[in-house]
């Protein structure tokens, strides 16, 4: 055990405001300052007062040192962080100040990188300093913090004009004070977390600024840079673009401050006073946000940015029961506080989306859990590019979906409990209808948080739906990403798996254009594995891999005559069409195996083909077919016929050709636990006869050698072993997601999957952060649809839009129209509007960022608290706690009577 220091442990003393603490070496204040300063360098600090300024004179005088001596080691100390600088006196001379440990110079050691690289030991400190002094306090701070730590100051445009306000509220008042006198240095919450372990994805950049004497001393001290008003304003125009919270430092009255942070949610210490230990005085502003509950279209995007979980979704029908009351946080008001009210899972609860009593079923349902209630208001209002927007937030492919989603958005629809489901789908082909015009093209700002790209490049291997959905969303947060695609063009399944009348070539194109312009790059006809290995684009710079070559292979049925000629897999049947439907051409007459989607076109192509005559042999019943309704309907009305209730046993060929096929009657699809497991009676046969016979029964993962040389594990179906909730496989740099991953679903789950897929490689590639802490789990709950009570609501019928002239069954494109603008305004209004935002009031601090995401006009700010605004000198900080505790306690004991 290293020797005791004895002036180092009368320094952490001196400095501590921990009440009633003898501090020891096992105590940070020791520990923390011993890493760094001498013993020499604690004389000097001893000979001042905490947070007293000084001149050189007075400090060498004091401490009896020489006059240089005691320069070079201010000097020394101000760059460490120890010491700081003052200039606020008549004639405007130098002094020095030994600050308080936070916000102070625990705060200040985090500013030096080189150092915090070299003594990590220091994130600790500075961690264990701003948290253990406000264990016992929090709970008997008055609104305002007096003089403790930092206070959150709203984002200037949500403070509502109409309302009397304070000047300490405001941004422009503290710029305006401190005029031309900026600096701007890292994040030391932010870095603190990284070195710890505990990133939580809001990476290190220029984005505290420092105001007044604190800008010289940042820079003088290498801890910072000068910035002029213009890119202050920049600074915090992107902060909030970013979720970042405005704080100011709370320890010097209403005259002065000397920082301007842009905190970070999950990371910063400031805001953790208010969620760790539930008492949200330490920090709020005078403000607290409030819904307008007929304008909120529970499109999320607040809920998403709040900073503290205050914002969650909840509904906004009433019940059979009246509305619901929702729960608010208890608050120390009345309460005796203690850990046991503490939240030590903040982070994670800060990221709830729902009350547990749900919200609207159009966003729950979808996979990608979109706006469906926002975009459809704006499309009834005309706000077509807006709704765009709105949905790309969490698709950015809405022509493709709008096309071929399976609509689970519609299944689930409050509407259809009444009539018929909203005609969501539809409304959102309209509006990406509006994009395939190049001058109408939304192309999202790529870049990072600090208005940059980051340099770690992004390999994704897979040009189709979960690949660029990762893509796309990797290079809106700034980074360079390449798409690696073995085949000749971009799309996937979309392009080679479904069938142009379902979704036109060009639709897909346009999207993908879309890619191009945000400067994604695109390498066709490279297969890794073959071409190049995973580890060959490792030593050229790749930091990450996002595998998502989906399931583009077939199954065979594994009977007798399968390898005949005639024979083929409905995937490659598909593939070879969409490579060249001009050529392609199927004679005489055809069986398809399978009753799901895939099945579905497959029939409906060769149809298209030229095949005379073509029937579907379905294992499940009518009432169990896996395919969509409208699809299975669809595929009547061109005459295809349907038998279910069969299964194939052998192909009968002759001369190698397919001549017929014998089917079984199937008795049972699946057992008592629902899965898989086919009962025949092989005693009840019948022959079919047949030219062709397409074997649909399922897609396989066709990995090739993409996996050598890698950690990868697969499982027994050739599915990727990957967790599930960040992807990551075997291999830590190498990612996954779509069919490889879940096997073969629909694109709209691939699109979510590689938007998750985006947040993990954010992550990872960033030393320090951590894959799940502070993660939103993306998880809704549906309101209860059998306890609502809908006394009014728009009587129209849903629209059907009309078609193309032209016989489906003859041709490859696609016949089916889009709404008129008129049936958009009409079916937008028979929307419900299930859903809606609920604001915890006693969980608000007041930032503004949500009013800055509405695109409703449905939440504000409101002066609820303007003693929030009083600032004390930390000084004076008892002269604002003893009144408080002493009236709470009055309190508490009254509470407890009742």
């Amino acid at each position: 055990m290293a020797e005791e220091r004895t002036l180092i442990l009368k320094l952490g003393q001196m400095i501590t405001d921990r009440i009633g603490v003898k501090v020891t070496v096992n105590d940070p204040e020791y520990w923390g300052l011993a890493e760094v300063l001498t013993d020499e360098m604690a004389e000097v600090c001893l000979a001042m007062k905490v947070r007293k300024p000084m001149t050189l004179e007075e400090i060498a005088k004091k401490s009896g040192k020489d006059m240089k001596r005691v320069e070079e080691l201010l000097q020394e100390m101000s760059v460490i962080g120890m010491i700081e600088y003052n200039w606020e006196n008549a004639d405007h001379h130098k002094q020095y100040v030994l600050p308080m440990f936070v916000p102070g110079c625990a705060e200040f050691m985090m500013m030096n990188e080189k150092q915090v690289e070299e003594h990590p030991i220091i994130a600790d400190f500075f961690e264990n300093m701003s948290r253990l002094p406000l264990e016992k306090v929090t709970p008997m701070v008055p609104l305002g913090g007096s003089g403790i730590g930092m206070h959150v100051i709203p984002v200037e445009k949500a403070i509502p004009a109409q309302q009397q306000s304070a000047s300490v509220e405001h941004i422009s008042h503290w710029l305006k004070k401190y005029q031309d006198k900026y600096a701007v240095g890292a994040c030391s919450c932010r870095r603190q977390q990284r070195v710890r372990g505990e990133g939580c994805g809001e990476i290190e950049g220029d984005l505290c600024i420092g105001v007044g004497d604190m800008a010289d001393y940042l820079v003088e001290t290498n801890k910072g840079r000068y910035i002029d008003f213009d890119e202050v304003m920049e600074i915090l125009e992107r902060s909030e673009e970013n979720g970042f919270v405005h704080q100011i430092t709370n320890i010097d009255g209403e005259d002065k401050i000397f920082a301007i942070c842009n905190c970070a949610p999950g990371v910063c210490n400031g805001l953790r006073t208010s969620q760790l230990f539930n008492t949200p005085n330490m920090s709020r502003s005078a403000y607290r946000a409030h819904v307008e509950k007929d304008k909120c279209v529970a499109c999320g995007q607040c809920v998403e940015v709040c900073p503290v979980g205050a914002a969650k979704l909840g509904q906004k029908l009433c019940t059979k029961n009246g509305e619901i009351q929702y729960p608010k946080a208890l608050l120390p008001d009345t309460e005796k506080w203690g850990p046991d009210k503490w939240d030590r899972n903040y982070r994670d609860s800060a990221k709830i989306n729902c009350y547990d009593t749900g919200t609207a079923p159009c966003k729950t349902a979808c996979p990608a859990h979109l706006p469906v209630q926002g975009y459809v208001k704006m499309a009834g209002e005309g706000r077509y590019m807006e709704a765009l927007k709105l949905i790309k937030h969490e698709n950015p492919f809405p022509a493709v979906c709008g096309a071929i989603c399976n609509r689970r958005c519609e299944d689930a629809c409050t509407r259809g409990t009444i009539d018929q489901a909203v005609a969501i789908d539809e409304i959102k082909k309209f509006i990406a209808e509006q994009e395939l015009k190049a001058e109408n093209r939304y192309i999202p700002k790529c870049e990072n948080h600090v208005g940059e790209m980051f340099e770690q490049k992004i390999a994704v291997i897979g040009a189709g739906p979960a690949g660029m959905s990762a893509a796309y969303y990797l290079r809106t947060k700034g980074y360079p990403v390449t798409i690696f695609e073995k085949e000749s063009r971009a799309g996937g399944m979309l392009m080679n798996g479904i069938p142009s009348y379902r979704l036109e070539k060009d639709i897909i194109e346009a999207e993908i254009d879309v890619l191009r312009a945000m400067g994604i790059e695109f390498r066709y006809n490279v297969e890794i594995g073959k071409d190049i290995t995973i580890q060959k684009l490792r030593d050229q710079g790749y930091k990450a891999f996002y595998l998502a070559i989906g399931a583009q292979g077939g199954r065979m049925a594994d009977i007798p005559g399968e390898d005949g000629e005639g024979v083929v897999t409905g995937v490659e049947f598909l593939k070879n069409v969409n490579l060249n439907e001009a050529e392609a051409k199927v004679e005489g007459r055809s069986i398809v195996i399978g009753g799901g989607n895939v099945a579905i076109d497959v029939a409906r192509t060769a149809l298209r083909a030229g095949s005379g005559e073509v029937s579907m042999v379905v294992l499940e019943t009518r009432e169990e077919m896996p395919a969509a309704k409208d699809e299975i309907l669809e595929a009547e009305e061109e005459g295809i016929q349907i038998r279910n209730s069969w299964g194939p046993k052998e192909i009968l060929l002759e001369n190698r050709k397919v001549k017929g096929i014998v089917l079984k009657k199937c008795v049972s699809v699946f057992d008592e636990n629902h899965r898989f497991r086919p009962v025949y009676d092989e005693n009840d046969c019948i022959t079919l006869e047949c030219e062709n016979v397409f074997l649909s029964i399922g897609q396989s993962i066709q990995w090739g050698n993409l996996l050598e040389g890698t950690a990868v594990e697969l499982n027994p179906n050739q599915t990727v072993k990957a967790d599930p909730v960040t992807y990551q496989t075997a291999d830590p740099d190498i990612f996954a997601g779509g069919d490889i991953y879940t096997g073969p679903k629909f694109a709209i789950d691939a699109i979510a999957a590689g938007k998750e897929g985006c947040v993990s490689i954010h992550r990872f590639v960033h030393e320090g952060h951590s894959l799940t802490l502070a993660r939103d789990l993306r998880k809704f709950v549906e309101l209860n649809k059998n306890n609502l009570d809908i006394e009014e609501f728009d009587n129209a019928k849903r629209q059907i839009p009309g078609k193309k002239a032209g016989v489906a069954a003859q041709t490859f494109r696609d016949l089916r129209s889009t709404f008129t603008e008129e049936q958009i305004r009409t079916e937008a209004k028979r929307c419900l509007g299930c859903g809606a935002t609920v604001v915890d009031e006693n969980k608000c601090i007041g930032c503004g960022l949500c009013t800055t995401r509405c695109e409703f006009d449905a939440i504000h700010l409101s002066r609820d608290l303007p003693e929030a605004s009083r600032m004390r000198p930390a000084e004076d900080k008892l002269k604002g706690i003893l009144p408080y505790a002493a009236k709470r306690a009055i309190k508490i004991k009254l509470n407890k009577k009742k």
